[in-house]
């Protein structure tokens, strides 16, 4: 008899925002009459913008003669769309990150849950907490988290680093040493942003301690304070301890198309062993490449036009976030988040449970977020809502958890 992976057994339920889709589908069902508005996963909803479409349109017509068409991307990208990003996302910020350190996929998500791969089952990993759980669950599937505590929620071999109120959502240096150190800024799910100098220190010490950084910065576009690193390479020593991972999705609506990219720059090595060199195997073996399509519309990101419509975009959905951090902060609830990022985090009311608090809002005012619990324990106690819906539904949504 085959078998099968048994670490899949030892994850917990569903996903998390599928947990979330299943009762908010019962509820429809149950409720026909009832409109539902839904802020609880980043899915963007403003249409791609005019750069990005003429873009596309114009791939299109290349792949539809044979002296323009294309078939399988290059392994990294294409060098069009590499060199876009190593100029306008790194030198232009003083990170020197050139294209062949840059792999291009169809996603933030698939690279956050696949750089695992490179690193040996028994390494130790360490993550904010909360935190998007795809860091965790993937490494469950791995094998490298240990058991599962039910009460506690934690896992055995993770070492869980808590970002609170106390410490601004900003985890502390871990006090046990860790292989792989997550981390995520702006943060999904409290919206919190780093400093430069806090940041350096966690290079500082992953190059002390043997370290590698994973670093999402899925929401730099949305970064609004001047002393908030957009990438990890604006540090000191980054290259040498760090991989960074970002996304098309958020900042210019790529949702739907699938566009992102990892750095592995060259100086990052263990044993002699280079990382980017792995990660091009892994790529090479594993993925066909973004289509062309999807790629040059990357590219169009990148041009003159193609900045200002993404500026747009992001003020868009930065006044919906203001709306809602102001709307709740009136009502008498405590919130963070919404300056540097499009996620507001806000604590529950009357002892609720970040569960019971889903489903308060969800049967008393019909507007669906995300419960805190379901990014790790500390962040029981805690709801986060998105700035991603429409003008229109972010408003209403305050006036119905305001009549409630």
């Amino acid at each position: 008899m085959y078998r099968i992976n048994d670490n899949y057994q030892k994850l917990p339920g569903s996903y998390l925002f599928s947990t979330i889709a299943k009762k908010v589908s019962a509820f429809t069902a149950e409720n026909p009459d009832k409109t539902v508005i839904r802020l609880g996963i980043g899915d963007v909803t403003q249409p791609l913008t005019g750069p990005v479409i003429d873009a596309l349109h114009k791939a299109v017509d290349e792949m539809a003669a044979g002296e323009t068409f294309h078939g399988y991307a290059p392994d990294l990208g294409y060098a069009f769309l590499r060199e876009a990003i190593a100029e306008n996302d790194f030198r232009m910020r003083g990170c020197g990150i050139s294209a062949d350190e840059i792999f291009v996929s169809d996603g933030a998500k698939c690279d956050s849950g696949n750089i695992q791969e490179l690193f040996a089952v028994d390494s130790r990993i360490a993550v904010c907490d909360p935190v998007y759980p795809v860091y965790v669950d993937s490494n469950v599937m791995a094998g490298r988290t240990g058991s599962y505590d039910p009460a506690s929620g934690r896992w055995s071999d993770v070492i869980y680093m808590p970002c609170t109120e106390g410490n601004g959502f900003v985890a502390e240096l871990p006090s046990r040493r860790p292989d792989i150190i997550y981390l995520c800024f702006p943060n999904n799910p409290t919206g919190a942003a780093i400093k430069k100098e806090q940041l350096q220190k966690w290079v500082d010490y992953a190059n002390k301690e043997g370290c590698v950084i994973i670093y999402d910065a899925a929401y730099e576009a949305y970064i609004s304070e001047q002393d908030v690193p957009h990438s990890i390479y604006e540090c000191e020593g980054a290259k040498a301890c760090a991989i960074e991972i970002r996304s098309f999705s958020k900042n210019a609506g790529f949702t739907g198309l699938r566009l992102g990219y990892t750095v592995v720059p060259k100086e990052l090595t263990s044993g002699g062993a280079s990382l980017r060199d792995m990660w091009a195997r892994r790529h090479g073996t594993k993925y066909n490449g973004a289509p062309y399509i999807v790629q040059r519309a990357g590219e169009a990101c990148y041009t003159p036009e193609g900045k200002e419509s993404i500026r747009s975009l992001v003020a868009y959905y930065m006044e919906n976030a203001r709306t809602i951090r102001d709307g709740l902060k009136e009502m008498g609830y405590t919130v963070y988040g919404g300056v540097n990022s499009p996620y507001i985090w806000l604590k529950t009311i009357d002892g609720m449970s970040s569960w019971e608090f889903f489903d308060y809002l969800l049967n008393q005012a019909n507007v669906v977020g995300t419960p805190g619990s379901g990014f790790g324990p500390s962040g029981e106690g805690f709801f986060r809502l998105t700035a991603f819906g429409t003008h229109e539904n972010s408003k209403a949504a305050l006036e119905r958890i305001a009549g409630i």
